[in-house]
């Protein structure tokens, strides 16, 4: 007799990764800091991948300019605070999700406020650069396994997006500026990035372009990366 699958809401993944699987993911925790044009697709796909919690940290409100490539901008939540905006997006899509929001602007000097849980990975979609510093190092003394966002601004082109090494990585600036601070640190460990090969498109100043496209592809693609990754290691244990 065929063997039919009771269908729910992730029944349709379950086809692909398995029953336990699926039960894994819903047991897993993962925080991603910055929940804006990258930030938002990654935390959008774990939820619908059956992640059960999220730790959710941006201190920013929802803004018109959002609306070219961040999933949750909309004219009905401009001015409303992102975490609190995904949080119902988020018991929208699954009621069994648990979300932790925390909406604070995060610095070196408070940055214990991101490790008062246990989390199974770190995705950092942040755009302050002594910040992602900041948390590399911490995750790395902490033995959490952490996937860091380069720049998709101005950029057209998400073909060229790839999850490599840093020390991999080019035609990035920020990426640049990261890879001298790994070599500074000496630190041996691999550091997985989400960056473009692609050559930023110049501006006429020093505020970033953005497309609907590439930020949203770097999103999906950091959150298959973590899915995969969570996976594979129960596979090893």
């Amino acid at each position: 007799m065929e063997n039919i699958q009771k269908s729910h809401r992730f029944s349709r993944f379950e086809k692909i990764v398995g029953t336990e699987s699926l039960s894994l993911l819903k047991e897993k925790c993962v925080l991603i800091l910055g929940v804006g044009g990258v930030g938002g697709y990654v935390v959008e796909s774990l939820v619908r991948s059956g992640v059960g919690k999220v730790i959710l940290v941006d201190y920013d409100k929802v803004d018109l300019t959002n609306i070219n490539r961040q999933i949750i901008a909309l004219d009905s939540t401009i001015g409303k605070y992102k975490v609190d905006v995904f949080r119902d997006r988020i018991h929208d899509i699954n009621p069994d999700c648990r979300v932790v929001p925390i909406c604070e602007f995060i610095q070196l000097d408070n940055l214990s406020v991101l490790f008062q849980e246990k989390i199974d990975y770190f995705v950092d979609a942040c755009d302050t650069v002594s910040v992602k510093k900041g948390v590399l190092l911490e995750c790395l003394k902490r033995k959490i396994p952490i996937i860091s966002s380069m720049g998709t601004g101005n950029k057209l082109d998400p073909s060229q997006l790839e999850i490599v090494d840093i020390r991999k990585t080019v035609n990035d600036p920020l990426a640049r500026i990261l890879r001298k601070f790994v070599k500074e640190e000496k630190i041996s460990s691999k550091v997985m990035v989400l960056s473009s090969r692609e050559v930023p498109i110049p501006t006429s100043d020093r505020v970033p372009g953005s497309s609907s496209f590439v930020p949203s592809c770097a999103g999906i693609m950091i959150a298959s990366y973590v899915v995969r990754k969570l996976l594979a290691k129960k596979k090893n244990d």
